[in-house]
């Protein structure tokens, strides 16, 4: 705001155009421009415009809930219930959470996003959404897991000094 101020004064005190814009190494458009601005609004004509680009879509709010999504359990993840049977909150839902799934998640948490809208926010938090593939699970539909570890009760090898 002080340079295009300046400007103002420069023109003031008789300077063109031209001279202006050498003198403060701008276009001579730049300074026809804010001369205008000023000429048309005073000096609050100088002041930059607020609300310039696009307006966000999703609030800082929405940001955090897709975020703490990804720290739920999904709900298609399988469980141990205390009887020791396997079952899962929502069977037809996803069992880890994938781009797709997290979108719809929140679409249904009421929040308009996609999937690579939802891949911007979780790379810009640096959220990972993925787990690391282990050979302990299959995409398989016959694949049985292992059972349980074995029990706290089992007695461990005495360990043999020299």
């Amino acid at each position: 705001m002080v340079v295009r101020a300046r400007m103002i004064e420069m023109s003031w005190s008789g300077l063109r155009v031209p001279a202006i814009a050498a003198e403060l190494g701008c276009s001579q458009k730049t300074v026809r421009c804010w001369m205008h601005r000023f000429n048309r609004s005073g000096l609050p004509g100088l002041e930059d415009l607020g609300g310039q680009g696009r307006k966000r879509r999703i609030t800082d709010e929405e940001r955090s809930r897709i975020v703490a999504l990804v720290k739920t359990v999904p709900p298609g993840r399988l469980r141990w219930e205390p009887a020791g049977e396997l079952w899962a909150f929502d069977e037809s839902g996803p069992a880890e959470w994938t781009l797709d799934s997290l979108a719809a998640a929140a679409r249904a948490a009421g929040i308009e996003v996609g999937r690579s809208q939802v891949r911007r926010i979780l790379l810009a938090e640096g959220v990972r959404w993925r787990r690391t593939r282990s050979w302990t699970r299959s995409k398989d539909p016959d694949f049985v897991p292992k059972g349980q570890g074995s029990s706290a009760s089992t007695p461990t090898r005495p360990s043999v000094r020299r």
